[in-house]
């Protein structure tokens, strides 16, 4: 039999549907890579076009190219990443080491900047280490409901004034923007531990779960008693 065409209403349906499968994905990249190109080219885009209105007048043949959006847009962006590796190999030596906490010292004089960089530096600090004793750093947790479960970060475990029953608090991430989210206070023996690293909890957030390990602990093994 001849083949069916393709202007048939099914047809069309599920072309719509193909492709949207293949669009979303690479729109949602986008999305994100273009919120972190746009924060960071802002970050570096002061100096950039102050650069370029110093060097532009000596070059007039590329005065209009370097004082171009889309130019100081793009070194903007390379300035910062630059930037930033080097505040990364700064801090690896001694004396850039004693720049940093001398700079620390000074922030932490300012009443409202020492809260927010302070709490910020914690946080940045806290998730690079695990959480201590036998507490995952990736867990699952009951939320919104009992009959739900969803990806938590811990980030630090401590005990209830008044039973002394561990508690963990637990950042929970929002999809696909994992800068947002829910901070969650969750006693320990309700966690869910996972085997997961930081990189797999991640993909598996920004991805909206389409990228993840093809096995999950979801229910607890109750523990043996003696």
């Amino acid at each position: 039999m001849p083949d069916e065409p393709i202007t048939k209403p099914h047809a069309f349906r599920r072309y719509f549907i193909a492709g949207l499968i293949t669009v979303i994905p690479l729109w949602i990249t986008w999305l994100l890579l273009r919120f972190l190109f746009q924060t960071v080219s802002a970050v570096g885009e002061p100096a950039v076009s102050w650069l370029a209105e110093k060097v532009g007048p000596k070059f007039p043949n590329l005065e209009g190219f370097l004082s171009s959006d889309a130019f100081q847009a793009v070194i903007a962006f390379i300035f910062v990443i630059l930037v930033v590796i080097a505040l990364g190999m700064l801090t690896t030596v001694v004396g850039g080491r004693k720049l940093v906490e001398t700079f620390e010292a000074l922030l932490d004089r300012l009443p409202l900047v020492r809260h927010v960089y302070g709490s910020v530096k914690k946080l940045t600090t806290v998730l690079q280490e695990k959480p201590g004793g036998d507490v995952q750093r990736v867990v699952l947790i009951d939320f919104p409901s009992p009959e739900m479960k969803t990806i938590g970060l811990v980030t630090r475990v401590f005990e209830d004034a008044n039973t002394q029953r561990k508690l963990a608090a637990v950042y929970v991430p929002t999809t696909p923007n994992p800068t947002s989210g829910y901070l969650e206070i969750v006693p320990v023996d309700r966690l869910t531990p996972t085997d997961w690293t930081m990189d797999q909890a991640m993909s598996f957030i920004v991805s909206g779960g389409a990228i993840a390990p093809k096995n999950i602990v979801y229910d607890k093994v109750p523990s043996e008693e003696s």
